[in-house]
C-alpha cells in the first residue's frame, strides 16, 4: 500500500506489520457528521484478528530483535516515521475533520500538527532519558536498567484521534514494546492511514498492529493474558471497567479519563482577555475535549458583566461546515452525541438553570450540530455542572469569595484540568496550589505536550508526555553482581550491539 494520500476505503487490517484480510465480514461505515452521508469503510476486527495481532506482538517481543535494539536504534525508525508524517499534515487534518467534525482551523494545529510535534518531543525526551544508571547499594554497586514493559494495547477515542495515538504508540515503541492500536469505530481511517506510513519504515515483523472495530475489540485486548499493559483514553465509566479487569490480572494500566474543569475568574481579571481565552479553552474542538473549561466560576459582583461578555462571544460563533476555514463550531461526531448533548441542555433547563444563548434545538437541517449554549443560574449539584457533556456548553456558577470558588472548583469527581484568570499571577499560583487537578493554567488553558498530562481523582491513573510519559512503558530492573561490575561504557556497548 502507499501512504501518499488518505483513502476512504480499507479492506484489510494491519496485523504485525502486514495487511491481512479480516476473519469476519463485518464492516465499519464512517458517516460524515456534516452531511450525514457515507464517508468511508474499514474492516471490523473479530476475535481471530485480535488473537493474530496479540500472537504477532508476543512473538516479536519475546523472540524478536525489537526489544533488544538499543533505544537509539529504535529512535532512528521513529525519526523516519516523523519525516513521512510531516509530508501529510494538511491531508491528515482534513481527513480527521471529515471523520469527526472538528473545524479545519482546529484540525490543522490541534490534530495533525499536534500529533507530529508529539513524535518529535517524544524523541527529544528519549535522548535524555536515563535508560541505565549506576547506584551505590548496601551490597555494592548496582546497575539499573529500564526495560520495556512488553505488549501494549493502546485504546483511543475519536475526539483527537492522532493526538491520542501518538503519546501511547511512540513512547512504547521507543521503549522497546510491541503495540496494538485500537482506534474508535468513528475514526478508523486516520489510524489505518498511519498504519500505511508505519509500513514504510519497515519495523521488524509483529511490532505494530492496528485493529479497527467496535468495543468488543478493546475488551478482547484488555482481557487477553498476552497483553502486558493497557493504555486507555476515554470515559471514566469505561476506564473503571478496564481498571477492574487489569487489576484482576495484575496487568499494567494507564488511564486518561474524563474531566469537568473549572475556570475561576477573579475580580481583578481582564474581562476581554479572559473571554477571548475561554473561547478556545472552553469550546475547542466543538467542546469535545476532556480538558475543556466548562464550569465558569464568577463572583456575585461581576456575574452580570461576565455573562454578557460570554453571551456576546458565543452568539458570534460561526457554526457550520467544519471544512470551512471560518467555522468556529462544527458538528458533533455522531447522532448519538448530538442527542446526548441536547439531553444535557434539556436537563439544565429542567433543573432550573437559565439558557442565555443557544438551546437544545439544532441550528441546521442536516448534520449533527448543537447550538453553542451558555447557562447561568446553575448550581454545582446540577448534571450540567457535574457530568462531562462533551459539547459546546458552558455553565456559569457564582461564588461568594475566593474560598467559595476553590470549594466549588474542587467539588467534582474529576481533576484533569482547570484555570484561574487574574491580574496577579503570583496570587494565581497560590490558587493553583489549592486546586486538586493534574494540569492548570493561569490566564490561559492549553495543553503543553512537553509536560506530564494526567488527572487526579476519577480523571485517571498515570501520565502522558515528557519523561513521566515514557516511564509508563518501562519496568525497572536492578542488577547486582558477585564481583566487580563491568564499567558503564562496557555495558552500554553490550546494549548497543544486542539484537
Amino acid at each position: 500500500m502507499t501512504a501518499e494520500s488518505p483513502r476512504h476505503r480499507y479492506d484489510e487490517l494491519f496485523i504485525g506489520g502486514r495487511w491481512r484480510k479480516p476473519t469476519t465480514p463485518e464492516r465499519l461505515c464512517v458517516i460524515s457528521p456534516h452531511s450525514e452521508q457515507p464517508l468511508g469503510e474499514a474492516p471490523a476486527a473479530g476475535p481471530g484478528d485480535v488473537e493474530a495481532a496479540v500472537a504477532a506482538a508476543r512473538q516479536a517481543f519475546d523472540h524478536g530483535p525489537w526489544p533488544l535494539w538499543n533505544p537509539h536504534q529504535r529512535m532512528s525508525k521513529i525519526e523516519q516515521l516523523a519525516a513521512i508524517y510531516a509530508h501529510h499534515l494538511d491531508d491528515m487534518a482534513d481527513l480527521i475533520t471529515a471523520e469527526m467534525g472538528s473545524p479545519r482551523s482546529f484540525s490543522r494545529l490541534g490534530q495533525a500538527a499536534g500529533a507530529a510535534s508529539m513524535i518529535h518531543l517524544a524523541l527529544a525526551t528519549a535522548r535524555d532519558f536515563p535508560w541505565t544508571e549506576r547506584r551505590q547499594g548496601v551490597l555494592g554497586e548496582a546497575h539499573l536498567r529500564r526495560a520495556p514493559v512488553g505488549v501494549v494495547g493502546a485504546i483511543v477515542p475519536w475526539n483527537v484521534p492522532q493526538c491520542l495515538i501518538m503519546p501511547k504508540l511512540i513512547p512504547a515503541l521507543i521503549a522497546g514494546c510491541t503495540v496494538i492500536v485500537k482506534p474508535a469505530p468513528e475514526t478508523p481511517l486516520d489510524a489505518l492511514w498511519l498504519a500505511e506510513m508505519i509500513e514504510q519504515i519497515e519495523l521488524p515483523e509483529g511490532v505494530v498492529s492496528v485493529l479497527t472495530g467496535g468495543p468488543s475489540v478493546g475488551q478482547a485486548l484488555v482481557s487477553h493474558p498476552g497483553v502486558d499493559k493497557i493504555a486507555f483514553t476515554g470515559s471514566s465509566a469505561t476506564g473503571r471497567r478496564i481498571a477492574a479487569e487489569c487489576g484482576a490480572q495484575l496487568k499494567r494500566v494507564s488511564l486518561e479519563l474524563g474531566g469537568k474543569s473549572a475556570a475561576i475568574i477573579l475580580d481583578d481579571a481582564d474581562l476581554d482577555k479572559t473571554v477571548a481565552g475561554l473561547k478556545t479553552a472552553g469550546l475547542m474542538n466543538n467542546g469535545q475535549a476532556c480538558v475543556a473549561q466548562t464550569r465558569i466560576l464568577v463572583s456575585e459582583r461581576r456575574h452580570d458583566e461576565v455573562v454578557d461578555a460570554l453571551a456576546d462571544m458565543m452568539a458570534a460563533l460561526r457554526v457550520g461546515d467544519p471544512g470551512d476555514d471560518t467555522t468556529d463550531i462544527g458538528p458533533l461526531v455522531a447522532r448519538r452525541q448530538q442527542l446526548r448533548v441536547q439531553d444535557y441542555i434539556r436537563s439544565g433547563r429542567q433543573q432550573g438553570a437559565r439558557v442565555v444563548v443557544g438551546g437544545e434545538d439544532s441550528p441546521a437541517d442536516r448534520g449533527w450540530y448543537v447550538r453553542p449554549t451558555l447557562f447561568t443560574g446553575a448550581t454545582n449539584d446540577m448534571r450540567i455542572a457535574r457530568e462531562e457533556i462533551f459539547g459546546p456548553v458552558l455553565t456559569v456558577l457564582t461564588y461568594r469569595d475566593e474560598q467559595d470558588a476553590i470549594r466549588i472548583a474542587n467539588d467534582s469527581d474529576y481533576g484533569l484540568a482547570g484555570s484561574v484568570w487574574t491580574a496577579d499571577t503570583a496570587h494565581g499560583l497560590e490558587i493553583t496550589a489549592r486546586i486538586r487537578t493534574g494540569t492548570y493554567g493561569i490566564n490561559m488553558y492549553m495543553l503543553d505536550i512537553s509536560t506530564p498530562f494526567g488527572g487526579f481523582k476519577k480523571s485517571g491513573i498515570g501520565r502522558e508526555f515528557g519523561p513521566e510519559g515514557l516511564a509508563e512503558y518501562v519496568e525497572l530492573q536492578s542488577v547486582l553482581c558477585n564481583g566487580k561490575m563491568p564499567p558503564p561504557n562496557v555495558l552500554n556497548v553490550i546494549a548497543a550491539t544486542a539484537g
